[in-house]
């Protein structure tokens, strides 16, 4: 795990280097040649001033970084990874462009706008699904600058696929491209940027699987989110919890592990948690969060039962790091990486357009909706004891099912790019 690599400090030797500074006169100045230069010497004049937008939205950006990061910007494992995926990504469609007579020009301007739009998808689903947990502060300045940091994790791939087709439908009608062919020839660079982005949340330890006793097994540092949610589920101290019953929402000890902090403060299966440190608890959430909170200081944990009696577990006897868990960022990664080889190569093979982007939503999210078996970020919503991203990946087999159906009906041949206008 490496969340932050270095961080970039707001000025240097006293002269500015974010706001109104040398980094925003560097990006005006070559911004503005190149989109100059760019419509000269393009055969579509137009497509330079598409980029317009972008370079105003990256000028507001880099003028409001002194007020969002006051201490310098910090340079996250996860956004390197996430912009390195996107330019691996970006160069491979290129590539395939070329060889398919496509100017890869319009690959560069349909690339930017998926680019940005798949961010802001990605990070307003995480958002939406971690609003009341992560986001909910009383100061808005506080709520605004924990949303915005994406680079330190927190983007979905399912927000980012929705983001990204939103730009993709309005780009390919915009410019009269053949949607489906489109499609097939970007659709392994959207797995390689995938790819990438996975070792990013490895980098920055989200994303984690559950406990794991393989040999391949990791753990995480104390500042980690896996070592969080131990913490708070007190499995750290060596116990599971469980709702009492039915009936009554206290937590209970279900198990206690051999050997452990809890075993050895004499904490037994069946007790009911009533407080912890002084603090009453009446449900499993409020026994969590109170765990979490006493975990990370100095004093002992003491639990006081239903009973009567007090378990006092001493925090300094807390491991530094993580038990091991399922490294389901790497088999993310993998799986990706191989699912992207897969299409590429499928590409020349394809009978008509869109078959490539059907293989690849007919076995990403069957091999996402098993990830999450292993996988404990999410917890089930909507009542059907899945969570959200296997919600969305039984939709989106079924929406698959009918696109494989329209292309066995309309078996037209692959779209040749030269007869396009570049």
């Amino acid at each position: 795990m490496c969340s932050e690599l270095f961080r970039i400090p707001i000025e240097l030797a006293g002269i500015p280097i974010f706001g109104i500074g040398v980094l925003l006169a560097v990006w005006l100045i070559g911004g503005g040649a190149w989109v100059v230069v760019l419509s000269r010497h393009s055969s579509r004049p137009a497509e330079a001033m598409s980029y317009l937008p972008g370079l105003a939205i990256g000028a507001i950006a880099i003028g409001l970084l002194p007020q969002l990061f006051p201490d310098g910007l910090p340079i996250r494992g996860y956004g390197v990874m996430v912009l390195s995926g996107s330019i691996a990504g970006l160069m491979l469609a290129a590539y395939r462009a070329r060889q398919m007579d496509l100017n890869p020009e319009v690959i560069y301007s349909l690339a930017f706008g998926m680019f940005l739009c798949g961010i802001v998808g990605a990070r307003l689903f995480y958002v939406i699904e971690y609003w009341e947990t992560r986001f909910q502060f009383d100061n808005w300045r506080q709520t605004l600058l924990e949303v915005v940091k994406f680079t330190e994790g927190g983007l979905v791939v399912y927000g980012s696929l929705i983001g990204a087709t939103v730009a993709f439908a309005w780009f390919t009608r915009r410019h009269r491209l053949p949607p489906l062919a489109v499609a097939d020839l970007i659709a392994p660079s959207l797995l390689v940027g995938l790819a990438f982005g996975r070792i990013g949340c490895l980098l920055n330890g989200c994303c984690y699987g559950g406990e794991s006793n393989m040999p391949w097994a990791i753990s995480f540092p104390h500042q980690s989110m896996t070592y969080a949610e131990q913490a708070s589920e007190g499995r750290l101290l060596g116990l599971r919890l469980a709702p009492n019953s039915a009936d009554d929402p206290r937590a209970k000890i279900a198990e206690v592990e051999a050997g452990s902090i809890a075993e050895r403060a004499g904490a037994q299966p069946g007790n009911v948690i009533v407080a912890i440190n002084g603090q009453t608890v009446q449900n499993l959430t409020e026994t969590r969060d109170a765990l979490l909170f006493n975990s990370a200081g100095p004093l002992p944990v003491r639990l006081k039962s239903s009973e009567g009696a007090v378990f006092e577990l001493p925090t300094d006897d807390l491991p530094l790091r993580s038990r091991p868990v399922h490294p389901t960022q790497i088999y993310s990664a993998v799986h990706a990486a191989l699912l992207a080889w897969v299409l590429w190569s499928f590409y020349p093979f394809r009978r008509c357009d869109g078959q490539v982007t059907a293989l690849m939503l007919t076995v990403y999210p069957i091999s996402r909706f098993l990830l999450e078996m292993i996988r404990v970020d999410e917890s089930a919503v909507f009542g059907t004891g899945l969570s959200i991203s296997q919600n969305i990946s039984l939709g989106l087999l079924a929406a698959v099912l009918v696109l494989w159906g329209y292309l066995r009906l309309n078996p037209q041949g692959p779209t040749v790019f030269q007869e396009m206008p570049n």
